[in-house]
Order: structure tokens, then C-alpha cells, then sequence
């Protein structure tokens, strides 16, 4: 699939409260050149209507699930809506799927959450079992630790890590090898003081830090305890989000690029209370696929 080299990964295209203001937002950031739209589905629910309106607001990007959590979904559903989508709009549909975080998962009563890996390989089995088959080629892996991205090569075409710094990049592509897409989200700021980008992105942070596959990513490549502490170092901070101005951000994803990414999906942060963050979409396009 062609995701070209920048998408946009947007909790807004989602869970913003006016359904026409997204499909105008999904419209405008194709024909801004943005390759793929990435909406969130670690909550369960109906991720794939989300897919199916951002689709049917659009000529020919692709929208991709950044992931569909298999612990809340059966996958004989998934791949008979992966059929219907693919039915209504063929080739411009991206499955990612994840294993997500035990917090996120479990509840007091109930703890579901065990042997992800293998979870996720059962849940692939039943999709190539179905009649069809989701194809191994359109679905995508939320992979962050070593065996998960290893069989994101095996199982899917590749992988979509999420909330990890460029280090993260580097090692993955060198885990994957050539070939399978590295398409990882990076969260971008347009604020150029730095005291407010980092209080900003801290504000972002607080909740990702305690989920603890994130954490132990984090500390994989570098980072320790001392960076975890009062929302992030500075030092953390300037890892998981790049904020400055267009250029800066350009640069970074730049830097992911260089690092073996396929496609950077940039997550825009301080969006207007309620609202969808259009101007920093459209300032910058220019700098990302203009």
C-alpha cells in the first residue's frame, strides 16, 4: 500500500463530537498530500465505522486503524468488516492491530490479560482462517518489544510503534530488516517556548507513562527511572514529542526517516478545546509533503 511518507495519526478523526467536521477535515488533509490517516481504537467500540467515514470522506487515501485492540474485538467480526470495507473501498484500508496494556485490559473483577503474544498470533490465525482472509499485506502490527516486531515482519507487512523515541526507530528497522513497513507515530508540537511545548507535551504524557509497555520501551533505549519522574525529563520530553516551529518538526521526522522509517504518522497536539487541530494540519503540510 502506498501511505506515502507522512500521515496524520488524529484522536479528533475519531472522537470529535461533529461528524460532518471530520469528514471535512479527513477531505482536506488528502488534498493537503497527508498519505494515510491513522484514527486510535485501543478502546474498543466501533473503530471500523470510524475507518468506514473517513473513507467515505475521501477519494483515495488510506485510513488506517492505529490499533484495533484484539481484546476487545472477536476476529471473525473484524475480517467480515475488513470485507465490507474493502467491498466499498478497495485497497485504502490499513488493519492495524495491538495487544495493548494490561491497565487498559483488565478490570477489578476480571484479569483477561495474558500472554499477549500469543493472543496475537491467535487472533491472526482466525483472520487468515476466515472466508476471506484479511491478506497479510493490509494489516499492520502496534509492535514495541523485540518478539512483537519480529512477528510483525512474520505475520503482517510491518509495524506501527507508538509513543517511542528515534532510538526506538533505529532498532526496530534493524529487528525488521528491509522490507516490512516502519510506519511509527510522533507526536508534534507548534510552540516554540520552551517551558509551555514541554508542559504541554508533559500534560500529553502523564497518562502514556503509566502503562508499562511504554515504560519499558522507554527504558530499553537509554532512558531510566530518573526520566520517568514528575512527567518526563526535559530530556524524554524532547523524545516522544518534537515542538518548534515547522522546520523543526520537518526536521525531525526527517531524523525518523534517516533512522529506517516507511511513513511517520505525526499526532498534532494543542488542538482548540473540543476542536480539531486544522491550522497546525495546514501549517504543516507545506513542510512535511509540500
Amino acid at each position: 500500500m502506498n501511505l506515502g511518507r507522512v500521515g496524520v495519526w488524529s484522536v479528533e478523526l475519531r472522537f470529535h463530537s461533529d461528524a460532518g467536521e471530520i469528514a471535512e477535515a479527513a477531505a482536506e488533509l488528502e488534498e493537503l498530500g497527508y498519505g494515510a490517516l491513522w484514527t486510535p481504537g485501543g478502546v474498543g467500540g466501533d473503530i471500523l465505522e470510524a475507518i468506514t467515514r473517513l473513507l467515505r470522506s475521501t477519494r483515495s487515501v488510506v485510513a488506517a486503524s492505529g490499533i484495533l485492540n484484539i481484546w476487545k474485538h472477536e476476529p471473525g467480526t473484524v475480517a467480515d468488516g475488513f470485507a465490507s470495507i474493502e467491498a466499498e473501498s478497495p485497497g485504502r484500508f490499513l488493519l492495524g492491530l495491538g495487544v495493548s496494556h494490561a491497565p487498559l485490559v483488565d478490570s477489578e473483577d476480571e484479569r483477561i490479560y495474558r500472554r499477549p503474544l500469543a493472543k496475537m498470533r491467535s487472533f491472526l490465525d482466525a483472520l487468515d482462517a476466515a472466508t476471506p482472509a484479511v491478506p497479510r499485506e493490509r494489516r499492520v502490527l502496534g509492535a514495541l518489544g523485540p518478539k512483537s516486531l519480529a512477528l510483525s515482519s512474520e505475520r503482517a507487512c510491518g509495524a506501527h510503534p507508538y509513543f517511542v523515541p528515534p532510538q526506538h526507530t533505529r532498532w526496530a528497522r534493524e529487528i525488521l530488516g528491509d522490507g516490512p513497513l516502519l510506519a511509527p507515530e510522533l507526536a508534534v508540537l507548534l510552540e516554540t517556548d520552551p517551558a509551555t511545548a514541554r508542559a504541554t507535551a508533559r500534560a500529553y504524557m502523564e497518562s502514556y507513562l503509566r502503562l508499562p509497555n511504554y515504560v519499558n520501551a522507554i527504558l530499553r533505549h537509554g532512558f531510566d527511572e530518573n526520566d520517568l519522574r514528575d512527567g518526563g525529563s526535559e530530556r524524554l520530553v524532547d523524545a516522544i514529542v518534537a515542538w518548534g516551529t515547522e522546520a523543526d518538526i520537518a526536521r525531525r521526522v526527517a531524523q525518523l526517516h534517516a533512522l529506517g522509517a516507511d511513513h511517520v504518522c505525526i499526532q498534532v497536539l494543542g488542538a482548540p478545546a473540543g476542536g480539531l487541530p486544522t491550522e497546525q494540519w495546514r501549517r504543516l503540510a507545506p513542510a512535511l509533503v509540500g
